[in-house]
C-alpha cells in the first residue's frame, strides 16, 4: 500500500508545481520573442514621412490605423490664449468624482499664479459618468473655474490610454503655445520650484542647483539659475524611466497576453503617474499615435509612441512613482512623488514645503 501512495503524492506534487508555473505564466516566457533582435509593433512601416505629412496637414500616403474623434463637454478651448511666452502647462488625470483632490491641486502646486515671472497654466481631463448628480458638480465645478475638461469616453483605468490621446489632442487644437507640458495623476505631490529649476538643466539635475547653491551668494541665484543653465532639450519625454518585462502571470492585474504582446521586455518608458514633454516631443508622439496601435496601458504606450518616434526618455530619480517617505529636509529636491492623494497631508507638506523654498 505504501508505493500507490508514494506514486500519488509524486503525481499531486507535480501536478500542484505544474499548476503553480502555469498561473505564474512561466510558460509564457518561453514563447517570448526577443525585443532587441526583432521588434514589431503595429502600423509595422516606415511611419516617418507619413507623420511628417499629417504634421503639414497634407493627405499621408498610406491611411491611419487610429482616429480621434473626441467630443468635448468642455473644451477650455481658451486656456491657453493671449499669453506671452508660457512656459508649463499641467494636465492632470483626474476621475470625475475627486473634486477634492482637485481643489488641493488648484490651492498648492496647481495654482496658476505660483510665480509672477513664469506663466503657468492647469487643466484637469476627466471622461464620462453616468451618474446625474455628479455630471451637475462637475458642470458646477467648471462654471467656478473653467479648467476641467471633458470629453466622451468612459472614466476608467484601462481607458487611462484614451484620456492621455485626449490630453495630447487638447494640446494640439488648443494649447501649442507652451514651452513643456507635465502629465500628472491628481494624487501626486508636485513641486513647481523644482520642475522648473528641472526644465533649466535637465540632464543635470539636481547635481547643478546643489553646486549653485555653493557658489553663488543668495541675492544672485535666481539670476545666475534663469539664465546660465539653458540646453537643447527640444524632445524632452522625462521622468521616472523603467525598462522592465510584461507580467505573464494570470492573478496580475497588469497581465498580458502573448497575443497581445509577444515581446521579451517593454521599450523604455516613464511612469505614466507624472512626467513631462517638451512640445516638439508631445507633437511629434501625438502623429505618430496615429500609426500606433493602442495599448491599454498608458504609460506603456506613451513608451511604445516615444519608441517608434525615435525619442529617448531621460531618467530623473527625483520623479518617485511612489510615496516618498516624507520629512522637511528630503523633500528639497522632490520634482514629484506618488501617494498625495490626501488635499489636507498635501496642503500641509506642500506648505511646509514652501516656506522652505522648495516649492
Amino acid at each position: 500500500m505504501l508505493v500507490p501512495t508514494r506514486k500519488l503524492s509524486r503525481i499531486v506534487l507535480v501536478l500542484i508545481s505544474f499548476t503553480i508555473l502555469y498561473i505564474f505564466g512561466v510558460h509564457n516566457h518561453l514563447f517570448e520573442i526577443n525585443f532587441y533582435e526583432d521588434f514589431h509593433y503595429p502600423y509595422d512601416g516606415n511611419i516617418e514621412p507619413l507623420v511628417e505629412q499629417l504634421k503639414n496637414n497634407l493627405t499621408p500616403d498610406v491611411p491611419p490605423i487610429n482616429s480621434y474623434n473626441f467630443k468635448y463637454y468642455r473644451s477650455c478651448a481658451y486656456k491657453c490664449n493671449n499669453v506671452k511666452k508660457l512656459k508649463l502647462v499641467y494636465i492632470i488625470k483626474s476621475a470625475p468624482e475627486n473634486i477634492n483632490k482637485r481643489i488641493g491641486i488648484r490651492q498648492t502646486w496647481g495654482y496658476e499664479k505660483r510665480f509672477s515671472d513664469v506663466e503657468i497654466r492647469t487643466v484637469f481631463l476627466v471622461g464620462e459618468t453616468k451618474t446625474k448628480v455628479l455630471e451637475q458638480s462637475l458642470d458646477e465645478e467648471y462654471r467656478k473655474f473653467t479648467d476641467v475638461i471633458r470629453a466622451n469616453f468612459t472614466d476608467s483605468y484601462y481607458n487611462n490610454t484614451l484620456k492621455t490621446m485626449m490630453g495630447l489632442q487638447w494640446v494640439n487644437k488648443y494649447c501649442l503655445n507652451s514651452e513643456f507640458y507635465m502629465f500628472v495623476d491628481d494624487d501626486y505631490y508636485v513641486s513647481t520650484k523644482n520642475v522648473l529649476r528641472f526644465l533649466r538643466h535637465p540632464k543635470k539635475y539636481p547635481d547643478y542647483v546643489k553646486e549653485l547653491f555653493v557658489q553663488v551668494p543668495t541675492f544672485l541665484r535666481t539670476k545666475r539659475e534663469l539664465s546660465n543653465y539653458e540646453e537643447n532639450i527640444s524632445r524632452l519625454y522625462a521622468g521616472y524611466v523603467f525598462q522592465s518585462s510584461p507580467h505573464r502571470h494570470f492573478t496580475s492585474k497588469w497581465y498580458v497576453s502573448l497575443e497581445e504582446y509577444p515581446y521579451h521586455k517593454w521599450p523604455p518608458y516613464v511612469t505614466a503617474g507624472a512626467y513631462v514633454l517638451s512640445k516638439h516631443a508631445l507633437i511629434d508622439m501625438y502623429y505618430t499615435s496615429f500609426y500606433t496601435k493602442h495599448f491599454r496601458f498608458d504609460d506603456i504606450y506613451i513608451g511604445l509612441l516615444a519608441y517608434k518616434a525615435k525619442i529617448e526618455p531621460l531618467n530623473c530619480d527625483e520623479f518617485h512613482f511612489y510615496k516618498l517617505h516624507y520629512n522637511k529636509l528630503n523633500f528639497k529636491y522632490v520634482i514629484a512623488s506618488h501617494g498625495y492623494g490626501d488635499p489636507q497631508e498635501l496642503l500641509q507638506i506642500w506648505t511646509e514645503q514652501k516656506s522652505l523654498g522648495n516649492a
